[in-house]
């Protein structure tokens, strides 16, 4: 028995994967630039860096490059890939200890890793399936397969 795996709405999937990485690499372009450049009141890279040490510097530039990546559908696979390591990492070292659910009442410590979880929902699809037919990255003269009309997996 074969195993068929037709998309039958492919444009369906298209417009899916455009929302998902818009919406969620406006969050980490506004997050990343609250990291970076201290906007919407944010730390600033010099008070990242201390509290996180040198991985701050990648933890930063992967959050808003990231998320620009996301948006634009340039290089998304590696923006993803990079986004879901960063949530994983800071699940790891500082929202595991919390607990699940987010400080919504101000009683908790700090945050919990439901958002985390979210965002790596989200980035998951971007991730395995790519950016969709609505990327940059198809418009730019980058390596392509050779079968098809569209980028190498690794620029997508």
């Amino acid at each position: 028995m074969a195993l068929e795996t037709t998309i039958r709405d492919r444009s369906a999937v298209d417009w899916a994967l455009l929302a998902a990485r818009v919406i969620v690499g406006i969050v980490f372009v506004a997050h990343g630039a609250q990291i970076l450049f201290g906007a919407f009141g944010g730390p600033g890279l010099s008070a990242f860096v201390r509290m996180l040490g040198p991985i701050g510097y990648l933890v930063a530039v992967g959050e808003f490059f990231g998320g620009l990546g996301l948006v634009f559908g340039f290089l998304s696979r590696f923006s993803a890939a990079s986004l879901i390591l960063i949530m994983l990492g800071a699940v790891a070292t500082v929202h595991c200890k919390i607990g699940f659910f987010m400080n919504w009442t101000g009683k908790q410590a700090g945050e919990g890793f439901e958002y985390h979880l979210l965002a790596i929902g989200i980035l998951l699809p971007v991730l395995i399936a790519g950016p969709g037919r609505f990327a940059v990255g198809r418009l730019l003269p980058l390596p392509r397969v050779a079968s098809k009309q569209r980028p190498l997996a690794v620029f997508e």
